[in-house]
Order: C-alpha cells, then sequence, then structure tokens
C-alpha cells in the first residue's frame, strides 16, 4: 500500500509517501513541504498548495491520501488556514479518485508513538526509527505526514473490517425486516 500524507497547513504543507502493509517494516518513498509566502493573497497560496500536492500525486501515484483532521484551536486564523489547505488536498486526491482517510493528531501520534499525547520530537524519533532513517525529518510538518502515512498504513486494514462488518450487519438487519 502506498499512502501519501499530508500535514496541512498554508505556511507549510508537509508531505510524505510510506509503502508498506502492516506488520511489515515500512519504506519512505519521499518527504517534503509545499511553502507558500505569508504575505501571499490566500487564493494564489491556495493554488500553491495545490500545486505542490498534485506534483506529489504525479510523482508517485498513491493508492491512499491520509489528510490531518482539522481540531478547534483558539486560534481561529490558524485552524481556518489548515481547514483550507486540507480541504485542497481532499479535493487534489478525489478529483482523481484517489480514497481520502482523515486520522487526528491524537490517533496518528497513539499509532505512531504509542501515546495520543507525544510531542513533534518523540513523533520525529518514531518516524525516524520506524522507517529507519538517519534523522529525523525537517521540519515538523515533514515528519508529521509521514506519520500520517504510517498510521493509516497500519489502521486502514481494521477500518476496513470494521466497514464491512457494519455494511453485513446492515445488510442482514434489512434482509430481516423484509422477509
Amino acid at each position: 500500500m502506498r499512502v501519501l500524507g499530508v500535514d496541512p497547513g498554508l505556511t507549510r504543507c508537509g508531505v510524505g509517501v510510506v509503502e508498506g502493509v502492516a506488520g511489515r517494516p515500512l519504506t519512505m518513498i519521499g518527504v517534503g513541504v509545499v511553502r507558500t509566502p505569508a504575505d501571499a493573497e490566500l487564493g494564489h497560496r491556495l493554488v500553491a498548495v495545490e500545486q505542490g500536492i498534485e506534483a506529489w500525486l504525479d510523482e508517485h501515484r498513491p493508492e491512499f491520501v491520509a489528510v490531518e483532521r482539522v481540531f478547534s484551536q483558539h486560534n481561529v486564523r490558524t485552524v481556518m488556514g489548515t481547514a483550507q489547505a486540507s480541504a485542497v488536498a481532499m479535493l487534489c486526491a478525489a478529483r482523481r479518485g484517489i480514497p481520502v482517510a482523515l486520522h487526528t493528531p491524537s490517533e496518528v501520534k497513539a499509532a505512531v508513538t504509542g501515546s495520543g499525547r507525544a510531542d513533534k520530537a518523540q513523533v520525529g524519533a518514531m518516524v525516524t526509527r520506524l522507517l529507519r532513517l538517519s534523522a529525523p525529518p525537517k521540519p515538523a510538518d515533514a515528519a508529521d505526514a509521514l506519520a500520517l502515512a504510517i498510521c493509516h498504513i497500519w489502521r486502514a486494514p481494521a477500518q476496513n473490517r470494521l466497514k464491512q462488518a457494519v455494511a453485513l450487519h446492515s445488510a442482514h438487519a434489512t434482509k430481516g425486516r423484509t422477509a
């Protein structure tokens, strides 16, 4: 499974591609950051994020895109920019028919470090270890994007089984009502 992880942001949008399956060693395919100037007009910044993500999709051809789920912060301006960059990433994937999964920050931290309250340094250290890298990816947005991809690879099989079980249960329940 090849996953593009996206840590959305308007100034720095982390992107990272990881390949592998749960229970086996994972491989980093690429990591980076799509940057936009803070003083640029919002529309131009969103276009730059789109172009950057499109370039990653073209180059790496992921089967899934994992995006950090935006959560409410005290700084509304920051959360708005993050939400807008997140929407651009989802749009780029949807346009290509690539499934998108949203993962919360605590879900990603728990998957990668074992604790949903891990700090950025702990996430970076575990990403480095799990992907057998010589140093943590910089900036932290890049490491976070890789963590998102790892989280998705590890969690997707269980999530898919759960969805199938719910669908099967719903189908049986519907069938029981019509019989």
